[in-house]
């Protein structure tokens, strides 16, 4: 089977150095392995996704010489496969839904926050099939969560989640080797589960270093990380910024 890889950026932003050494990663493993090489543009979450930055996306990746296969698939033009695999779920009993603030979920939790926040308490879990009726009755907002384990599988404001949307579309995309930072690792577990319970191939995962700034920090939009706009303006050529991942400990 072929080997298909996929960088899949959210359009919340300029990329930065991290990001071109995620695609750097993804273009490369595809291109060693006589594979193909997909973009996808994750913006499911329209409060935060701009135009603009997806503009910029496509742009950069250009400019860094990367070329992908069109056309692109954008996450909010297929929400309708998204419906489909949690009506599927929701067929056989595998999620329910939950009710809790975010703010009462960190007021029950007994255990050091994780990846995705404090744990779970199952709050909701408990609830009979009339109470859940009763406060969906009245109108009262809910995300959707798997009864194997208790992941997200649909937000109370989107009606999906990460997890779901990205397992559907590799899927659908014919991914075989998602690559990206070693801080996702911990999505495997989860990803593997829902590819389980919705009868989805499992693709190879690699995770590759995370680039971090000279004080140890992981590059990130949130601490406005040196983007690939700011450098392409000052001057920087796209194997100048190659040379600089690779002596921040990229390898590609």
């Amino acid at each position: 089977m072929a080997t298909v890889t996929r960088f899949a950026p959210s359009p919340t932003g300029r990329l930065h150095l991290g990001h071109a050494y995620s695609a750097l990663f993804a273009a490369d493993r595809a291109a060693r392995a006589g594979g193909r090489f997909l973009l996808r543009i994750e913006d499911i979450d329209r409060s935060r996704c701009r135009p603009e930055f997806e503009a910029g996306i496509l742009e950069d990746l250009a400019w860094l010489g990367l070329e992908w296969e069109e056309p692109v698939r954008r996450q909010s033009d297929h929400m309708d496969d998204y419906a489909a695999a949690l009506a599927s779920l929701d067929r056989r009993g595998l999620i329910y839904p939950c009710f809790c603030t975010r703010r009462e979920i960190e007021a029950a939790a007994t255990a050091p926050h994780g990846p995705e926040g404090p744990p779970y308490p199952g709050t909701c879990r408990a609830l009979t099939e009339a109470e859940r009726g009763e406060r969906m009755a009245r109108g009262d907002a809910y995300a959707l969560r798997l009864t194997e384990g208790d992941t997200v599988v649909a937000r109370k404001d989107i009606r999906t989640s990460y997890h779901l949307a990205v397992v559907v579309d590799d899927a659908l995309q014919g991914v075989t080797l998602v690559t990206r930072g070693e801080d996702l690792a911990f999505a495997v577990p989860i990803q593997n589960r829902l590819q389980r319970l919705l009868g989805l191939p499992m693709p190879d995962y690699e995770h590759h270093p995370v680039l971090t700034d000279g004080e140890g920090r992981r590059l990130a939009k949130r601490d406005r990380a040196l983007t690939l706009q700011s450098l392409r303006q000052a001057g920087v050529s796209p194997a100048e910024v190659r040379a600089r991942i690779r002596r921040m400990g990229g390898a590609f």
